[in-house]
């Protein structure tokens, strides 16, 4: 069994429940070591206190989730079996009758819940997110080198953003450049879809590119995120198409100087709040608060929004291993939209900031 595995079974002596049943992907995936898309179908890991645990999967992936090196039980279905009534017949086969539960309550769906409930009647069910969340929120050594590499390939991504603007091309045309190019480096895909917002689409935090036209005086937005091996990262930068004014350039430095700020910092001890309101109340004090209306951002990992989430009421104090952005911005409508973000990892004494593409406003001639 391997060290994350034996960490989810102490838990579950520590809290007397008798059984998790782990039904994400990408939780599968933390615990197994075995990827999977199952779409409309059932992907499920099985743990107890003390029997051994397994994998249910369709059997058309049973084949990868041995290569994957998960070497405990794999029952593997077909279409027209139920997969519930093997999971009922195992878990009974292990333990009899089960009293208590620990599900994903965010992931489970209440089809699944009823399918649960039925079969193993009377039983309680207990939320695992926290316990996952707090697995998962210290990388280990593997999964360090492995989000390095994601980020340097986003440092890459940028950089061909950059190297395509011109004006006349549209933002979904940079983009078409971008993952081209990110996919010739063996990235078996983007974080979340890429971004690509200039001018007035760049004061949209969560703008949706489209056939918009790069212009001179634009300053050009990009966000996205590269999956390697398993892992993401993710990246702002805000470039200037040609000269841009004067109330730019200040919306661009005051974040800059927030977003560096919280950087440096980083160490263990600090609380996520203080991080938030470290450049918050820079930014507020720019006279640019009522234009930062989201989180300084979101723990990184498997999943591209993880835990914690580093907002300005989260008392969590960082811890060596952590890993998270720091994505502060202001967008004014009609004005500017700028957002600077890196993703650090927390470190021993201090923090390492993974992403390196240069953050000094670039004027693009």
């Amino acid at each position: 069994m391997n060290n994350r595995l034996m960490k989810l079974t102490a838990w579950l002596k520590s809290e007397d429940i008798d059984a998790a049943f782990i039904t994400s992907p990408d939780n599968v995936f933390y615990l197994t070591g075995f990827r999977s898309d199952p779409h409309e179908r059932l992907l499920g890991l099985a743990v107890f206190q003390e029997a051994e645990p397994f994998l249910i999967c369709p059997g058309m992936e049973v084949n990868d989730a041995k290569n994957s090196g998960w070497s405990n039980e794999i029952i593997g279905y077909s279409d027209t079996d139920s997969p519930w009534a093997m999971v009922e017949e195992r878990v009974k086969a292990r333990l009899g009758k089960i009293q208590r539960w620990a599900v994903e309550k965010e992931h489970l769906n209440v089809e699944r819940y009823e399918e649960l409930l039925s079969r193993f009647e009377g039983a309680a069910f207990h939320s695992a997110e926290a316990i996952l969340h707090e697995l998962r929120m210290i990388k280990d050594s593997k999964e360090i080198a492995l989000l390095r590499t994601a980020c340097e390939l986003a440092d890459f991504a940028v950089q061909t953003g950059v190297n395509e603007i011109a004006e006349g091309k549209s933002e979904v045309d940079i983009i078409a450049a971008i993952e081209y190019e990110v996919k010739k480096k063996g990235v078996s895909g983007m974080s979340f879809d890429t971004m690509v917002l200039t001018g007035a689409n760049a004061a949209s935090p969560h703008g949706t590119p489209g056939q918009t036209k790069i212009k001179k005086g634009d300053l050009v937005l990009f966000d996205l995120g590269v999956i390697y091996e398993g892992y993401c990262s993710d990246i702002t930068r805000t470039v200037a198409f040609g000269d841009v004014s004067a109330k730019q350039k200040e919306i661009y430095e005051t974040v800059l100087k927030a977003e560096e700020a919280a950087v440096n910092a980083v160490k263990p001890g600090v609380l996520a709040k203080d991080l938030d309101l470290l450049a918050r109340n820079i930014i507020g004090d720019a006279g640019y608060g009522d234009y930062f209306p989201h989180r300084l951002g979101h723990g990184l990992g498997i999943d591209v929004h993880e835990y914690p989430s580093m907002t300005a009421t989260n008392e969590l104090a960082i811890k060596p291993g952590m890993v998270f952005t720091i994505e502060p911005g202001i967008y004014v409508p009609g004005v500017a939209g700028v957002r600077i973000e890196d993703d650090v990892l927390v470190t021993d004494d201090g923090v390492e900031v993974l992403t390196k593409y240069p953050k000094t406003l670039q004027i693009i001639k």
